[in-house]
Parts: C-alpha cells; sequence; structure tokens
C-alpha cells in the first residue's frame, strides 16, 4: 500500500523531458548517417577524374549503397524486434564508420577494380546502415506519444538536410584543401564518436535514468509503445508496474510479412516512399555532381551552395511536422493531418524541373531551394509508418517500408547515370526525379486511404 501510495504522488510530479534528449540523438546520428551517405557524391567528380570512372559506372557506384541497404532492411527490422533498438543500432553505427574510413584507400586498387571495391565498401556501408531508420521509427514509437510523433519523425527526418548545411561545406573544403581521401577519413571518425555518445543517451523509456514516473505515464497514455525493448524481469520500480503494458504477443514473421503487403494502406505508404526518395537519392548522389558539371561551378563552390537549398530543406522537414502534429491537436484527422503537408510538399517539388529553362545560377538555386523546402515539408512517412506499424512488429514494419522505399536509391543514381550518358544532358534527369513527386502525390490521395495502425488478423508462435 506504501508503495501505491509513492507511485501515486510520483505521477502528480511535474514531469521530466527525457523523450527531447532522445529526439536529440536520433537527430545528430542520422545527421551523421546522411553525412556518410552524401560523401560519394561531394568528392564525386574529383575521385572520377582522379580514377577514370565515366557515368554510367559512377551510377552504379551511387546505387552499391542502396542495393544492401534495401537486402538488409528486413534482416535488420528482425533484429531490432528481437535484441533491442539500442544494442543493434550501436554495432550498425561503429562498422558503418569504419567501411565509411576505408574508402579514403581505394585508390590502392589497380585498374578496373576500382569500381568493384568501391561498390563492394558502399554495398557494406548500406548493410551497417540498414537498421537506422526502422531503429529511429521504434525508437519514436516507444518514446513519443501520437500527438508528438509526427514532430519528433520530422525532426530525426530532417536530419538529412542538416547533413547536408554543416558536412557539405567540410567535404567540399577538405576535398579542395587535403584531396578527396580526407572526406572518408574524417567522417568515419566523426561516427566513431557518435557512437560513445549513442551508447550515453539512448535508452528505452522504463530504462532511461532521467525519466520520471509522470513523464513515462503522459507518452504511455498518449500511446507510446514503451514496451518495445523492455527486458521481461520482475526487477521494476512501483512506478514502472503502476504504467507496466502487458508484454507484446509473439507472431509468426512471415505471416506478418503477407499481411502487411496485403495492405492498401502499407503498400500506397511504400510507394509514396518510394516516390519521396527517388527526390533524396538525387540531392545525396547526383545533386553536387550536377552544381559541378552541368553549372560549372567548382567542388568548394557547390560544396557551399548545396547548403542553401538543404537549409531550406530542413526549416521544410521541421515544418512538415510541426504543421501535421498542428493539425491533429485542432481536431484534424490523424489522416489528413498527415496527408496535407505530404501533398503540399510533393506538388513543391516539382519546381526543379524549373531549372531545366533558366540560366541565372540563382535561380537555379532558388528552384532547387523550394524543392527541397517541398521535399522536407512531404518527408512524413516515417511519421506515418509510426501511425500504422502493428505493435507486434514495429521493426519489422518498419523494415518492409524503408526496403520498398530504398529501392529507388538503386534505380535513381543509375537511370540517371543512364540519361546523362545518353542525352550528355541533366534536363532528363530533373524531369524524371519530378515525375516521382506527382507520383507520390497520387499515391496518397487515390491509393493510401485511411491512415490507421494496422491491426493483424492472428498472432501466434513463430
Amino acid at each position: 500500500m506504501e508503495q501505491v501510495k509513492e507511485s501515486a504522488i510520483a505521477l502528480t510530479k511535474k514531469q521530466t523531458h527525457a523523450r527531447y534528449w532522445i529526439v536529440a540523438m536520433l537527430f545528430i546520428i542520422t545527421s551523421v548517417n546522411y553525412g556518410d551517405r552524401a560523401t560519394l557524391s561531394i568528392v564525386g567528380d574529383s575521385m572520377s577524374h582522379a580514377l577514370g570512372i565515366d557515368s554510367i559506372a559512377m551510377g552504379f557506384i551511387f546505387s552499391g549503397f542502396s542495393w544492401a541497404y534495401v537486402i538488409g532492411q528486413i534482416p535488420g527490422g528482425l533484429l531490432l524486434d528481437k535484441f533491442g533498438s539500442k544494442r543493434v543500432y550501436l554495432i550498425s553505427i561503429i562498422t558503418w564508420s569504419i567501411f565509411t574510413c576505408v574508402q579514403g584507400f581505394i585508390d590502392i586498387f589497380p585498374g578496373a577494380s576500382v569500381v568493384a571495391v568501391l561498390f563492394l565498401l558502399r554495398f557494406l556501408v548500406g548493410i551497417c546502415e540498414s537498421p537506422a531508420f526502422p531503429g529511429n521509427s521504434r525508437i519514436v514509437a516507444a518514446w513519443f506519444p501520437a500527438k508528438e510523433r509526427g514532430t519528433a519523425s520530422a525532426i530525426f527526418n530532417s536530419a538529412q538536410y542538416f547533413a547536408t548545411v554543416i558536412f557539405a561545406p567540410i567535404m567540399g573544403w577538405l576535398t579542395h584543401a587535403f584531396g578527396w581521401h580526407y572526406v572518408f577519413f574524417f567522417m568515419g571518425g566523426v561516427g566513431l564518436v557518435a557512437a560513445f555518445f549513442w551508447q550515453k543517451i539512448i535508452y528505452p523509456p522504463k530504462q532511461h535514468p532521467s525519466i520520471n514516473a509522470a513523464e513515462l505515464a503522459y507518452i504511455e497514455a498518449g500511446g507510446a509503445l514503451t514496451n518495445l525493448d523492455q527486458p521481461n524481469d520482475d526487477k521494476q520500480t512501483p512506478a514502472q508496474q503502476l504504467t507496466a503494458q502487458a508484454k507484446l504477443p509473439t507472431i509468426s514473421k512471415k505471416a506478418a510479412i503477407t499481411e502487411l503487403l496485403s495492405s492498401r494502406m502499407m503498400l500506397g505508404i511504400c510507394l509514396g516512399q518510394y516516390c519521396i526518395n527517388a527526390l533524396t537519392y538525387f540531392f545525396i548522389t547526383w545533386f553536387p555532381v550536377y552544381l559541378i558539371q552541368a553549372r560549372g561551378m567548382s567542388i568548394l563552390h557547390a560544396g557551399f551552395i548545396a547548403a542553401i537549398p538543404a537549409i531550406c530543406g530542413f526549416v521544410g522537414g521541421i515544418s512538415g511536422g510541426v504543421i501535421s502534429d498542428y493539425l491533429l491537436t485542432r481536431g484534424v484527422s490523424l489522416t489528413w493531418a498527415r496527408k496535407i503537408p505530404i501533398i503540399a510538399g510533393m506538388l513543391l517539388s516539382t519546381s526543379m524541373i524549373g531549372c531545366n529553362y533558366v540560366n541565372a545560377d540563382w535561380l537555379v538555386v532558388g528552384f532547387m531551394a523550394l524543392s527541397f523546402f517541398g521535399k522536407g515539408l512531404g518527408a512524413l512517412g516515417w511519421a506515418v509508418m509510426s501511425d500504422a506499424a502493428p505493435r507486434e512488429v514495429a521493426g519489422l514494419s518498419g523494415g518492409i517500408f524503408n526496403m520498398i522505399g530504398n529501392i529507388s536509391g538503386i534505380v535513381t543514381p543509375i537511370a540517371i547515370g543512364y540519361i546523362i550518358a545518353i542525352t550528355g544532358s541533366f534536363n532528363g534527369a530533373l524531369l524524371y526525379v519530378g515525375i516521382h513527386a506527382l507520383v507520390a502525390v497520387i499515391s496518397y490521395v487515390i491509393i493510401v486511404g485511411k491512415i490507421e495502425r494496422i491491426k493483424l488478423s492472428s498472432t501466434f508462435h513463430a
């Protein structure tokens, strides 16, 4: 009785905000994640000239990351569900950082083997990064109530733009001052440092040393899945016992995959993510090359210019989540609170096609800035997935979603490489990416339908 009283008193105290530190760490680590992905785009022009790599081969090398990233999504999601987000993600950060560093030594390999080895190293980085976004989604689902999930997801997702703002100028300067090798050494080192802070900051909600019962009760009442990574033991505090949830049932993974892929809403969300990622992969692969080759900028200039649209993308990314959650609190349905920013953002993203019809650099930067802003505004796929994923297989659901979405990372760089090789111009490439933004709109308007948590029809032991 005394313990129950103490727990009740604890719940009346002012709640802590440990979840804000969690999303800040997700933002930082996702920035490093995208910085590592973007290394090759920044050094691509210098490296291709130094090593004799043509545009088609470069397109395949750019895609190497995504081949592995796609393959690793479902296994990565299963590992997250089995071993927990903190442990799997930590190993992921350490290994992707090591393989990033190794790319700085690529010129020791002779002749054509450079292309094969570089593809392999990018492949290994992709495998190691594959649990990252499903892990982000799981952590947000565990730590945030539904009404804050859009903003939290937008914060970590907007890190892709912040990565360009922070790292593109640094990588451009390193390439200009010391050579392209040092970009890989720098980003790999940053990742290893980030892994140390990850270990110190990230915990499941019920194990976090700084959370109090009031915050835990608040996030659970709002729909946070606080038991996702909770060990099944009896060594809980009275406050944890007071707010404990039932143990999640076990479900056959094969049955879960079948049910997820038979959901029209899930397929529509995945198609939308595929199209949105076409914009993402253009920006983190060919965009700096476009500025150098099509617009005649120097590597140093391109690094700084690339940061301008990225700032707009960052603002758009944060705005999309804030607008979505604001609409939700004002009584707009979850479906339209999520869809409105996505649709508006993707329509704005088509503005990049305007670059084909102007010559002034400031207009090119303006169109790209508007497109980046729109892409950020509409990048709420992970918030939708946090709302829709069945709680029994949150990691697996995120893995499927990210796997399908990142097939675009294979197709887009290769397709653009061929378009450039065949036409000798980037005009077709910009049209190709702009059309994908329109298809994303169609997917969310027509296919997705009502956004709600998917309920699996049966739960049984695998």
